[in-house]
């Protein structure tokens, strides 16, 4: 199956698979028609491509720190091309591996597909891999038993194909994280992936962030962890709704300081060097800041 045609089938199933259930007797669907479904979805992969862009100068850089406002990048059109991100890269080898052998593709052939690739891999990714080519095979290979990064961002990162290939379909993204992000990561560090693609596949039909978010929390276990960090955030965003510094440092005092919610992430580190996070916890609650204080403005 080449790209074009998935596309098709996917723009195809899109005014058959979109109900929404309301009263017991009654049925609402939601129509998007392949223009403007592909419109989109072009529109989410630039967005992506954009996002890591600008943020790319920044990686690692203020840990800990709110960003200087003049030490912000200069945004330029030539920014847009990006070539040797993790961010950006890992999920082609998910999107091939369901163009050729369709959404019903074995765990385990995703796994061979991950650990046949040849780009660079750090943390849950690079783990995860490591693990597949010595023979744990997943989901174990993304487990804490055999993975100290499973709560990383990777799969978080990475979760963008599964919500802008499934329009209006949350199960779908949910069931793309059990199978891929089962690869390198475990727990919230799935949850973040599928909170992702829950807000991706809603974005095709609502633009108001906190439906965004909520939709994507309908996609994790409202007991999680991760799902309590959103919901503070959230609350957070309330209590101060033009103060975006007052919700950092709150979300840094809890989700950062505190070893109660640091559990897993990255055992390996010393408790000196745990200046870096990359919980995806704490990050996905970044993004989150970005959509209700952003308000829609790029």
């Amino acid at each position: 199956m080449n790209s074009f045609r998935f596309l098709i089938i996917i723009g195809l199933c899109l005014c058959s698979l979109l109900p929404i259930a309301q009263a017991a007797d009654t049925v609402e669907y939601r129509t998007l028609s392949l223009a403007d479904y592909r419109d989109k979805m072009a529109g989410g992969w630039i967005g992506q491509m954009a996002g890591v862009g600008w943020g790319v100068p920044t990686e690692f850089v203020w840990l800990s720190k709110i960003i200087p406002a003049d030490k912000v990048p200069v945004w330029t059109p030539e920014t847009i091309n990006q070539f040797n991100e993790d961010d950006l890269y890992v999920e082609m080898t998910f999107l091939k591996t369901l163009e050729d052998y369709g959404l019903d593709v074995p765990l385990r052939q995703a796994g061979i597909d991950f650990a046949n690739s040849e780009y660079k891999l750090w943390h849950a990714n690079g783990q995860g891999r490591k693990n597949l080519r010595n023979g744990i095979a997943p989901p174990d290979s993304g487990h804490p038993a055999f993975n100290v990064h499973a709560d990383c961002i990777d799969y978080q990162i990475e979760a963008d194909y599964a919500g802008m290939i499934a329009p209006g379909l949350p199960n779908v993204g949910i069931e793309l994280g059990e199978k891929f992000g089962s690869i390198m990561n475990y727990g919230d560090g799935i949850y973040g992936g599928q909170f992702m693609s829950g807000m991706y596949a809603e974005a095709f039909f609502e633009t108001d962030p906190m439906k965004l978010i909520d939709a994507g929390l309908a996609c994790i276990p409202a007991d999680s962890q991760y799902a309590e960090c959103i919901r503070d955030t959230v609350q957070w965003y309330k209590e101060e709704p033009e103060d975006w510094q007052a919700t950092w440092h709150k979300l840094q005092k809890e989700w950062h300081e505190n070893p109660e919610h640091r559990r897993i992430v990255c055992k390996e580190r010393t408790k000196e060097n745990m200046v870096g996070n990359i919980d995806a916890k704490l990050n996905g609650a970044y993004v989150v800041m970005g959509m209700l204080y952003g308000k829609g403005d790029m």
